[in-house]
């Protein structure tokens, strides 16, 4: 089994592609108005409109309406994103922080909502943990 992607449901998916296209530093593709993925070596951010959500049954996904999923993001500097994100984030909720278990975190939300955590391992046990891994 190959994890294949998380699709975001939204009302506006220019919006979030615009954003997602910034924070990832990758350009969408859309294979239809109403679609966009974002690859990235490690995984594929997938962005689908609230239409596309009747397609697997009514109230199936509702958009902008998530409060328990975090997308992680591991990066080389945190600072220099944080440094390179503050000009169109809107909306943080914590800035470059140690966090326990040894990464160097910063969680902000996209304009829907969601959280997003971009994280730099930094302690030697964070390092090991994460060596190997894509």
């Amino acid at each position: 089994m190959n994890f294949a992607s998380v699709r975001i449901i939204t009302d506006d998916v220019d919006r979030l592609v615009d954003f997602y296209e910034k924070v990832m530093g990758v350009s969408a593709e859309r294979p239809a108005p109403v679609f966009a993925e974002l690859v990235l070596p490690s995984c594929t951010l997938a962005i689908g409109h609230s239409q596309t959500t009747q397609l697997f049954g009514a109230d199936s996904a509702v958009g902008a309406n998530n409060r328990t999923v975090i997308l992680e993001f591991r990066v080389d500097d945190v600072e220099a994103e944080y440094a390179r994100l503050k000009p169109f984030v809107d909306h943080w909720v914590m800035e470059p922080t140690l966090m326990p278990w040894g990464n160097r975190s910063m969680l902000f939300r996209d304009p829907d909502g969601n959280l997003l955590n971009l994280f730099e391992p930094v302690t030697e046990d964070a390092i090991e943990r994460f060596r190997g891994r894509p």
